[in-house]
């Protein structure tokens, strides 16, 4: 689902609203980081448009400069956070492991990933 107005379902919804508290590290205009509350790394940031898409796909074909955005701020935050070396993953679909379904990107560094997550 691809939509401007929050979801009053939406877990990253209620972040990105301040209704849910949340560990932010980073914003700009149209998108907000923070911190993963099960982090899979040293670093692990969730990066999301303030607006609700549902999957990153949907967000490049209907705001591509929005997506250009996310991935600034996730270079930003991992230039802060992990030396700037990052792995930045999207996860589309349930079988792909996307569990909220808010597009966002999960902002990964800290430490040699190696072969994790490929």
């Amino acid at each position: 689902m691809t939509t401007s107005a929050p979801e009053p379902d939406c877990l990253f919804c209620s972040i990105v609203e301040g209704k849910i508290p949340a560990e932010i590290v980073a914003r700009s205009e149209n998108v907000v980081a923070f911190a993963d509350i099960n982090p899979q790394a040293p670093v692990h940031v969730l990066v999301v448009p303030t607006e609700h898409h549902g999957e990153v796909a949907q967000l490049a074909a209907a705001r591509p400069e929005v997506l250009a955005e996310l991935v600034a701020l996730a270079e930003q935050v991992a230039g802060e956070q992990a030396d700037g070396q990052f792995r930045l993953v999207f996860n589309s679909g349930p079988q792909a492991g996307q569990s909220v379904f808010h597009v966002h990107g999960h902002v990964l560094g800290g430490t040699s990933l190696g072969g994790r997550f490929a």
